[in-house]
């Protein structure tokens, strides 16, 4: 990953099938990898899909935009401190090792039925870890929506 302040930024584009091993460690591309030695990424338990959990893998300056929108919500909004409650307990940071591997926490790996193999997806501004099987629903579910969604940018 770039620093953005030299060079362009990390895009997180395509697909990359890895094992996880006993000690729920799963590979992260080398394209995706950070330059900076002890970047943290943020990784937060996903709920939103029809197709199930995943986990969501955000980089600091994504992680900083996603904490901007939150404080930007009303301050009685009840949504946003249950969105600070469920994220802020609900995620955890974690730096590559030496092979580039990231640890997964033993709840977030159940919740997202992430067992011997990962599906990481790149989604351009972060990527997501899912089971193969809820990943395959994922592609399901997003087929026919595909065309529209492409009309929504020319």
């Amino acid at each position: 990953m770039s620093d953005p302040a030299t060079t362009e930024p990390t895009i997180f584009n395509g697909r990359d099938d890895h094992g996880v091993d006993e000690k729920r460690r799963v590979q992260i591309p080398a394209r995706w990898r950070p330059e900076r030695e002890n970047t943290q990424f943020t990784v937060i338990l996903w709920p939103q899909h029809k197709a199930g959990t995943c986990l969501r893998v955000m980089p600091p300056p994504e992680m900083a935009k996603l904490m901007a929108d939150i404080e930007a919500m009303p301050k009685g909004d009840t949504k946003k401190i249950a969105l600070k409650r469920f994220i802020g307990s609900k995620s955890i940071q974690v730096t590559l090792d030496k092979a580039g591997r990231i640890v997964l926490p033993d709840e977030m790996t159940r919740a997202a039925d992430i067992r011997n193999q990962a599906v990481l997806i790149g989604c351009l501004t972060y990527f997501e870890i899912w089971s193969p099987d809820r990943f395959a629903n994922v592609q399901t579910e997003d087929e026919p929506i595909s065309n529209d969604a492409f009309n929504l940018i020319g």
